[in-house]
Formats: structure tokens, C-alpha cells, sequence
């Protein structure tokens, strides 16, 4: 079950990278700093919960692992969380020139460390789909999970500055729907491919997937992103009264369909090692 573990954890790290993303979104200057201090402490913990969960796991299970992919995973995640740290305290100084820094340093290195959790589960050779689907899965799922929660959090604050401009609150809905849309599609492109293309065992892995777990896969995709997107039409037809309260309430229930989602999508990696 240490497996699970594993891939239950990968929420954690998502959420923190495609938050520290998302933080790039409503633009830094348009929004009172206490928003990106708050939120951005949010995703940090998450990265941190990650990290020592993900150490702990490791250095439990078989201590030979931590000098093989895992090890460059855990120091990477490590870097990750450093540089994320530097950033969010830099908040609360004018360090402009460190603070930038610190966001581009720390993106630049969950963007590694995200592809590398990925490739450990890919037992597929370098040059095949897998290579690439896998990091790309889980990248894209990262970056809906962390456009979703920065947009449940910025409706919060347009309850806090009430002549707040609207384009902000635009912007990170855009960046939300774009992101569930490719999410969406390349889960269904990925299947299409891995089955017409993929090596034997991702062959096998998906009619097992098909045959063993086919209503594991329907929860997947109907309380996930196929849930999530008539909600992501209510969001952007509320936005045109306007009407911020509303919305934010409705990113609630995106977010739910978003974390549900990626449970499930958890247990699939679980389940049968494929990116869904």
C-alpha cells in the first residue's frame, strides 16, 4: 500500500506548483499584497506536506532508494520548496529583484521535479509516448488544480476590496477554463494514443483498466473535468452580471470537482501506472 502513498501524496506537490504558477496570474501588482502572502503561504505548505511525506516514505520503505530516482526527487522537491520559501518571505520585504528571482528559480524547479515524479512511474523506454505523456498529464493536471484555488481565493479577496477591478478575476478564470480544457483533452488524447501507439504494457494496462476498473475510469472522467466544466460556464456567465460573490461560490464547487477528480486520477496511477 506504500504505493498509494505515493501517489495520493503527488496532490500535494501539484497543488503547490501549479499554485506558485497561478500566483503569476491576477498580475502582481493589480491585487493588495496580503493576497499573494496568503495564498502563496497555502501552496507553499502544501509543497512542504509533500516533501517530508514523500521522505518519510522513502527513507521507510528502502533506505538503497534514496540514491536512485527517488533521491533526485526528493532534493529536487527540496530545492523547490527552498526557492518557494525564499519567494513567500520576500513578500514581506520590497526585495524586488529577490523575489523575482525566487519565483522564477522555484518555477523553474517544480517544473523538473514534477516531470521527474512523473517518469517514475513511466517504465517505458526514453524515445516511446509514454515519455512524454506522462509529464504532460500530470503537468497540465497541476496547473487546473492550482488555477482553480487561486481563483476560489481571489474571489475572497473581492470580498475584502469591494472597487477591486474585475480583470484580474478574469484573467484567472480564463487561465482555470483553458487549462480544464486541455486537461480534458489530453486525458482523452492520451488514451488514444498509449492504445494505437504505446508499448505493450500500456497496451495491457489499459484493457485491464477497461475491463478491471471501467467504473474507476467513468468516476474519473464525470466527477472530474466532465463535472467541473457546466460548472466553469455558470463561473463565466456570473462574471458577466457581475457578481464576485456568486462566483466564488461556484469555485467551490469547481474545486471540489477538481480534487475529487484527481483522487480518482491518483488511484488510476495507483491502480495500473497510467497517467489519467
Amino acid at each position: 500500500m506504500i504505493e498509494f502513498a505515493h501517489s495520493f501524496l503527488l496532490i500535494f506537490a501539484q497543488l503547490a506548483f501549479g499554485g506558485l504558477f497561478g500566483l503569476s496570474i491576477p498580475g502582481f501588482h493589480e491585487i493588495e499584497r496580503g493576497f499573494f502572502k496568503s495564498t502563496g503561504c497555502v501552496y507553499l505548505g502544501c509543497g512542504w506536506v509533500f516533501f517530508l511525506g514523500k521522505t518519510y516514505l522513502v527513507v521507510s520503505s528502502q533506505a538503497e532508494a534514496v540514491v536512485g530516482l527517488r533521491g533526485w526527487e526528493i532534493g529536487l522537491w527540496l530545492v523547490f520548496c527552498c526557492g518557494f520559501s525564499v519567494y513567500v518571505v520576500s513578500l514581506w520585504s520590497e526585495a524586488v529583484v529577490l523575489r523575482a528571482r525566487a519565483y522564477l528559480f522555484a518555477l523553474v524547479a517544480g517544473l523538473i521535479a514534477l516531470v521527474v515524479s512523473a517518469s517514475a512511474y513511466c517504465s517505458a523506454p526514453v524515445v516511446s509516448i509514454e515519455t512524454l505523456l506522462y509529464p504532460l498529464s500530470l503537468l497540465l493536471s497541476a496547473l487546473m488544480l492550482g488555477a482553480v484555488a487561486t481563483g476560489m481565493s481571489l474571489g475572497h479577496w473581492y470580498l475584502i476590496e469591494l472597487d477591486l477591478s474585475l480583470d484580474p478575476f478574469k484573467r484567472t478564470f480564463n487561465f482555470y477554463a483553458g487549462t480544464l480544457v486541455a486537461h480534458l483533452g489530453v486525458l482523452l488524447v492520451a488514451v488514444g494514443l498509449l492504445w494505437l501507439v504505446g508499448q505493450p504494457a500500456s497496451v495491457t494496462r489499459l484493457a485491464s483498466l477497461w475491463t478491471d476498473h471501467q467504473a474507476l475510469l467513468w468516476m474519473r472522467l464525470g466527477l472530474g473535468p466532465l463535472a467541473a466544466l457546466p460548472v466553469a460556464y455558470m463561473i463565466w456567465r456570473t462574471l458577466q452580471i457581475p457578481q464576485t460573490m456568486a462566483a466564488t461560490g461556484l469555485f467551490y464547487v469547481a474545486i471540489l470537482a477538481a480534487i475529487v477528480g484527481e483522487f480518482l486520477g491518483r488511484f488510476v496511477l495507483f491502480r495500473t501506472a497510467l497517467p489519467l
